[in-house]
């Protein structure tokens, strides 16, 4: 269950009248603590004791000794499994919160209150949680859906301008996987910022949520949403290596501009159709250098990618605007030859 808060919480506050929990673990990083938390607190009507729980901001703190350091504090609260973790932030929080609260004592309830329009858009939605291990994307997580999502638009404006275009990625696949008037809508947007966005998020939003509950455990349709991530989270990867991380949109915008060529070398999509795309996505998106990367190096990381089976690496790609196909296993050298091409761009 999605649900768009109004500006006294009163839905939040009627769910906890409900569920009534044992305590509240409220899961931040420095940035949603300053800009957020006091909102959520200032429209939080309850009895309920709760404890506020900080971690740092950012991808590279998304790992086995946060989680370990983050069960050893409910461990020390004395949490038990009536208790509620609220996630309170954009994808790491509501990935690392979703996936604690999973495992804690074989899973709690939790929710999310995503505040970026990555947290909002994707990450929060579709009961995947996950941190990153040896520097590979969600390489340990649960499917765990959250026991509800409470969305406040007005979080967006706390955003800096990156973090917003890197959301904005998300919903562009959105419509190149599932709907043709979604895509068309987003592309014409001239201004990238909160106000414009907005009005198009509950739509990304459904498409989210009407693939996840065709496919929940990610056996056939839900792989479409991986479009544009099996080459974007291996780049992704390999810059955090490299001490230089780069938002998540940028690295899925450079994956699918690499999937569509991609598409068009295994004869789904037209040249026009890729041209169309690739040309839609560089408008809004900067020019990645992965010339220090090479090809093996990307190829070896997209091998533990999770989709993959008998060895096999899959992609999801277009067969046209507004719908994608699943399970495709690509020649080695097509893939060699889209991140060629992509380097070529610039």
């Amino acid at each position: 269950m999605i649900s768009i808060l109004d500006h006294d919480f009163s839905q939040l506050n009627n769910f906890l009248t409900i569920l009534q929990p044992t305590q509240l673990l409220i899961l931040v990083d420095e940035n949603t603590h300053e800009y957020c938390l006091p909102t959520l607190l200032g429209n939080l009507e309850t009895e309920i004791p709760f404890e506020i729980i900080e971690i740092e901001a950012g991808e590279e703190l998304k790992t086995l000794e946060t989680a370990a350091q983050l069960w050893e504090i409910l461990t020390e609260f004395e949490t038990d499994r009536k208790a509620l973790m609220i996630n309170l932030g954009g994808g790491v929080i509501t990935d690392m919160g979703g996936f604690i609260a999973s495992t804690y004592k074989r899973g709690i309830p939790f929710i999310n209150i995503p505040t970026t329009l990555l947290g909002m858009c994707d990450a929060s939605i579709g009961g995947k949680t996950g941190i990153d291990h040896q520097f590979l994307k969600n390489i340990i997580g649960t499917f765990a859906h959250p026991e509800h999502i409470f969305v406040f638009p007005e979080f967006l404006n706390t955003l800096p301008f990156e973090q917003l275009r890197s959301g904005f990625a998300e919903m562009l696949k959105h419509g190149l996987i599932a709907d043709q008037n979604h895509w068309k809508d987003l592309i014409s947007i001239k201004d990238l910022t909160a106000e414009n966005i907005f009005p198009f998020i509950e739509r990304s939003m459904n498409i989210k949520q009407n693939v996840v509950g065709q496919d929940f455990r990610e056996q056939n349709i839900r792989k479409t949403l991986n479009f544009g991530h099996t080459i974007g989270h291996a780049v992704e990867s390999l810059f955090l290596l490299k001490g230089k991380p780069i938002t998540h949109g940028e690295a899925v915008a450079m994956g699918m501009i690499c999937e569509t060529r991609i598409s068009k070398l295994q004869d789904l999509i037209s040249e026009e159709t890729e041209t169309q795309i690739i040309s839609s996505l560089r408008k809004f998106y900067p020019h990645l250098d992965i010339t220090e990367f090479s090809p093996e190096e990307i190829l070896n990381l997209m091998k533990n990618d999770k989709k993959n089976s008998f060895g096999n690496i899959n992609f999801s790609l277009i067969k046209r605007i507004g719908n994608a196909t699943f399970d495709c296993s690509i020649p080695i050298e097509n893939i060699k030859e889209a991140l060629i091409y992509y380097q070529k761009l610039d």
